[in-house]
């Protein structure tokens, strides 16, 4: 596999990126630092979810090629530079991003796992979008080097990127994950560790708000989606929660709700704890608000 020199100051010594977790954000997220020169592993222990994300991966940028966004030529390199694997060893690298389960035992688990492996140097970055990156760093064994590093989903379309700093996180590695950030073609915003961060604490009412006037039978679903898209909205609130998961989503506003004392307006909705108590998690189960 051919190395890349980066060319923007702070990732010079970047070669490698591990992605861990191969569902929908990881394989995203794997994309995209393969587009962006790094030599890329993708690990998950599920066989069946590398093979699902390599082709996922092979599809996105065969659309790029077809809307003439990159050549044929870039499309074969970028996938020459992602190797799968479901073997943990494999996962050395200069930068660690976890992409698992919202479950801040399994995330610092892995982490702890991965440090005997790695060297001193190595960053790693939770995609966490709720769970304390402070508490997940506490708990590692190298708390110095652990930050937020939250892509949204697709991660391969859209720009934003929080990068999460916490009492302890070493500023270098701040300044390391900008860069990486920026390299990827990104927006990075630096924020400070707090419930929600930034977008998902501005976002629960671009939820809530709407499962309530649902509940309340003042609208239906697609009304709601049909208003806020012709606002201006690319996706309305139902189509985006069934994208990201009602699961991950009704985590969400679990954690921040109660973060923040328990406030009545960021109250979880009953009617997204229907829907994950079903099993109706939007698109990877086939249906959520919607029937795919």
């Amino acid at each position: 596999m051919t190395l890349y020199v980066c060319k923007m100051p702070g990732v010079e010594n970047i070669k490698t990126i591990c992605v861990c977790g191969a569902g929908t954000m990881g394989s995203g997220i794997a994309q995209v630092a393969a587009q962006a020169g790094f030599n890329t592993i993708q690990f998950d222990l599920n066989e069946s979810m590398l093979e699902k994300s390599k082709a996922g991966i092979v599809a996105s940028l065969e659309k790029l090629v077809e809307k003439n966004k990159i050549s044929i030529t870039q499309k074969d390199e970028t996938i020459s530079r992602v190797f799968f694997t479901n073997n943990i060893d494999d996962c050395k690298a200069d930068i660690i991003i976890e992409a698992i389960i919202e479950n801040k035992n399994k995330k610092t688990e892995l982490f702890n796992r991965l440090a005997l492996i790695n060297d001193a140097h190595t960053i790693f970055a939770t995609n966490t979008s709720s769970i304390s990156v402070h508490e997940i760093a506490l708990s590692t064994t190298a708390k110095e080097r652990v930050a937020g590093m939250h892509f949204f989903n697709p991660a391969q379309l859209m720009k934003l990127v929080e990068v999460v700093h916490h009492a302890d996180t070493d500023a270098t590695v701040i300044d390391t994950l900008v860069a990486v950030a920026k390299q990827m073609g990104k927006i990075p915003v630096v924020c400070k560790d707090s419930p929600g961060f930034i977008v998902n604490r501005v976002a629960r009412h671009y939820y809530l708000e709407p499962m309530l006037l649902v509940e309340k039978g003042l609208a239906d679903v697609e009304t709601v989606d049909a208003i806020m898209e012709a606002s201006g909205f690319k996706m309305g609130p139902f189509k985006l929660m069934d994208l990201i998961g009602m699961d991950v989503n009704y985590s969400v506003s679990n954690i921040v709700w109660e973060a923040l004392g328990k406030p009545e307006r960021l109250k979880p909705s009953a009617l997204q704890k229907q829907k994950v108590d079903k099993g109706e998690l939007g698109r990877k189960t086939g249906k959520g608000f919607y029937n795919y």
